[in-house]
């Protein structure tokens, strides 16, 4: 892939800046939406899909999930 040219970097340059400028305010939006959500249904819990505990590991499940193979034996 050839490097970007300065014109692209200029624009890549503003989108960053403007993403930086942005931040702290959705921030702030993700924070009052869930003081907002805790106020309006106080007696919900949050259920996590699966517990810290049990992380799922991509190679444990594909090595369940594989059959067993079959060794030739002479």
């Amino acid at each position: 892939m050839p490097p970007p040219s300065p014109q692209q970097q200029l624009r890549r340059g503003r989108f960053e800046s403007l993403i930086g400028l942005a931040a702290p305010v959705l921030d702030l939006v993700l924070a009052a939406g869930d003081r907002v959500s805790r106020i309006v249904s106080p007696g919900d819990d949050y259920i996590p899909i699966r517990a810290p505990s049990d992380a799922f590991e991509l190679e444990r499940a594909r090595a369940a999930r594989r059959p067993p193979s079959r060794e030739i034996v002479d």
